[in-house]
């Protein structure tokens, strides 16, 4: 079955708007949290140690990573994404490539620690991304990554809101499926097929779910730069609540 693409820019919609980046933007202060907390749990320190990220979009999350220590690699399939990360590179040594997470072009067990963006709700082949991933991880290395819940809200809002309202879309209609969004427990069983433990999943959402649509449509509309979103949009960690939309977890490549 043919690989879903990764777009970088939303061709469809007006030039400035990437639906990726707005994602990061406002995805970036949680993901660091989270994997601040993932961190602590496997009492990893970034110094001397290997990060990727897949799916990284124009480099952010691979960016704050380097800055916590780690020498990181930035993977992306998209040679425009790729070249837009490396444009906005600020000398902190990450390495940007461009390789599909399918079929990552790294050699075994080179990281200690992974991390999967705005892949695993694209890909029609969740376990070979995994495959992947346990592949590139040594052994106790960590795989880390947020994705979004089968739910009706999460339809209405990524299948609806995201790509089909116009007052509201940032990305090209299909790039979400409701059969590629997945359920923690389905996720869990892919992870466990690849030899990764799941050890965590963790809800989070917009403090306040008016100022996501405010934001969207002011992004939308033009009234709004992408540097003003991660102000307007405050994402939280829910540990321990059901996830309904967008949920973070954590698996450990076992031996």
């Amino acid at each position: 079955m043919p690989t879903a693409p990764h777009i970088a820019l939303d061709s469809a919609a007006p030039a400035a708007v990437d639906g990726r980046h707005i994602r990061a933007l406002t995805f970036q202060s949680v993901r660091m949290e989270y994997l601040r907390r993932v961190l602590g749990e496997l009492s990893l320190t970034a110094v001397g140690h290997r990060a990727l990220v897949v799916g990284s979009g124009r480099g952010l999350l691979a960016r704050g990573l380097a800055r916590l220590g780690f020498e990181t690699v930035a993977a992306d399939p998209s040679p425009a994404a790729t070249a837009l990360a490396r444009g906005a590179d600020d000398g902190l040594g990450v390495t940007y490539l461009t390789t599909p997470a399918e079929e990552l072009d790294l050699p075994d067990g080179s990281f200690d620690l992974m991390y999967c963006a705005d892949t695993l709700e694209i890909t029609e082949r969740p376990d070979a991304v995994l495959a992947e991933a346990a592949r590139v991880l040594r052994p106790g290395g960590a795989l880390a990554y947020d994705t979004v819940n089968r739910t009706p809200v999460s339809r209405l809002i990524y299948l609806g809101a995201f790509q089909a309202l116009p007052t509201t879309r940032i990305m090209p209609r299909g790039r979400y499926a409701a059969h590629r969004l997945r359920r923690p427990v389905e996720l869990a069983e892919s992870l466990d097929r690849a030899g990764l433990s799941a050890k965590d999943v963790s809800a989070f959402k917009p403090r306040d779910v008016r100022s996501l649509v405010r934001a969207t449509r002011g992004r939308r509309r033009g009234t709004l730069t992408d540097d003003q979103l991660p102000e307007l949009v405050e994402m939280v960690l829910e540990p321990g609540s059901r996830p309904v939309v967008t949920y973070l977890g954590y698996a450990v490549r076992r031996a």
